[in-house]
C-alpha cells in the first residue's frame, strides 16, 4: 500500500464530504485503540473542527490511559482539535438497574456490552447535533465487512467511514506513518465493551492477520475442504462470524408491498 498517498487521499475525502454536507467538522469517539487513533488524526488533518470524546463505562485503566495519551498528543499538534470526557458509568448503571437481567449470564453480558456501544453512539450524536458535525466511524474492513465485529446501531452507527476500506494491517501502517503513540500501536486490539482487558482475539478466536488471510481466501473462492489444521479452524471462524453478522452488513430488509395490493 502506498501509505504516503493514502493518507492525503483520505484527508481530502473527509474534507470534501464535510464541505458538501455543509458541516464544520467531525465528532469521534477515542477508545485507546489504533482504529480510533488513526481516524481522529486523519480528521484533524483536514483542518476542520474535531471533537474527540472519551466515554468510559467502567473502563480498563489501560484503555483510559491510552485514549488520554492520544488525545493530549492530538490537541498539542492540531489547534482545531478539542476534547471532552463523558463518564457514562452512572448512566450505564442506571440502565442496568431498570432492566430485567433474568437470563443466562453470557446472554446478559453480551446484551450489556452492546448497550455500552449504543450509549456511546447516543452521546456522539448528541455532540454532533449541537456542534453541527458528522460522526466519524472507526471500523476497518475486516470488522465492517468481514466478521461484522461491531455493534449494530452502536459503533456501527456513524455518518461516514474513513478507514472501512483498509485492512487492520493497513491501519497499522497508517498509524506508524502518522506517529500514533507506541502504547496504542503495541496494544492488543480490544473493543473494551466488557470492562476488562479481553482482546478481540479472545472473543473471536482468531487474530486479525488470520482473519485477513481468511477474508482473502473467501474472495479467492476457496472452500473449507481446501484447508486443514489451524487454517481450516480460522476459515471456519471467519465464515461463522460472517454468516451470523450479515444482518449488520446488508441493508435493512424492507417488506415491499405489491402494487396490486396498494391500489
Amino acid at each position: 500500500m502506498k501509505t504516503n498517498q493514502v493518507i492525503p487521499f483520505i484527508v481530502d475525502w473527509l474534507e470534501t464530504y464535510a464541505k458538501n454536507a455543509k458541516v464544520n467538522g467531525f465528532v469521534i469517539g477515542v477508545s485507546g485503540g489504533v482504529d480510533s487513533a488513526v481516524t481522529s488524526t486523519l480528521c484533524a488533518m483536514t483542518g476542520l473542527e474535531v471533537m474527540c470524546l472519551e466515554m468510559p463505562i467502567h473502563q480498563s485503566e489501560s484503555h483510559v490511559s491510552r485514549a488520554q495519551e492520544h488525545i493530549t498528543q492530538l490537541e498539542k499538534k492540531f489547534p482545531n482539535v478539542q476534547s471532552t470526557r463523558v463518564n457514562l458509568s452512572p448512566v450505564f448503571d442506571g440502565f442496568k438497574n431498570e432492566i430485567d437481567l433474568q437470563q443466562p449470564q453470557a446472554t446478559v453480558d453480551m446484551a450489556l456490552a452492546n448497550s455500552r456501544a449504543r450509549l456511546r453512539m447516543t452521546t456522539l450524536y448528541y455532540y454532533a447535533g449541537i456542534l453541527g458535525r458528522l460522526v466519524a466511524g472507526t471500523g476497518n474492513k475486516v470488522e465492517d465487512f468481514g466478521v461484522g465485529f461491531y455493534t449494530k446501531y452502536g459503533d456501527g452507527g456513524v455518518d461516514l467511514s474513513p478507514i472501512a476500506d483498509l485492512l487492520k494491517s493497513e491501519v497499522y501502517d497508517l498509524g506508524s506513518a502518522l506517529k500514533i503513540p507506541k502504547s496504542i500501536l503495541n496494544a492488543a486490539p480490544s473493543d473494551g465493551l466488557f470492562g476488562d482487558s479481553r482482546s478481540d482475539e479472545d472473543q473471536i478466536g482468531a487474530s486479525y492477520p488470520e482473519l485477513e488471510w481468511a477474508m482473502k481466501s473467501v474472495e479467492d473462492g476457496k472452500k473449507i475442504n481446501d484447508f486443514v489444521g489451524r487454517d481450516r479452524t480460522v476459515f471456519e471462524i471467519y465464515n461463522r462470524f460472517n454468516a451470523a453478522n450479515k444482518h449488520k452488513m446488508n441493508p435493512i430488509p424492507v417488506c415491499e408491498i405489491p402494487s396490486n395490493l396498494k391500489h
